[in-house]
């Protein structure tokens, strides 16, 4: 008999719309949010880290591993109905 550990994913939930359901059909180019287990969020965006780091606030920090990514709006607002107030 064979016992195998069940894998819990790091993702909870997907925030909005699927990409399917905004009209994203050739699977590129597709944003997507997510709600992680522990709370945190993950997004799946362009990477523009090059383009948009020199234009940052004076105010804003980036960690040298840290990714800025770039979703459509269209995204996020869809997402804002899942998106928890605190």
């Amino acid at each position: 008999m064979s016992h195998t550990r069940a894998r819990t994913s790091p993702i909870a939930r997907r925030l909005g719309d699927s990409p399917r359901r905004r009209g994203c059909a050739t699977g590129e180019t597709c944003p997507d949010l997510f709600e992680l287990a522990d709370g945190n969020f993950a997004v799946i965006g362009t990477e523009a880290t090059a383009d948009l780091d020199p234009h940052l606030p004076p105010d804003a920090a980036r960690g040298a591993h840290e990714r800025i990514v770039v979703i459509t709006r269209e995204t996020l607002v869809r997402a804002k109905k899942d998106i928890p107030d605190a």
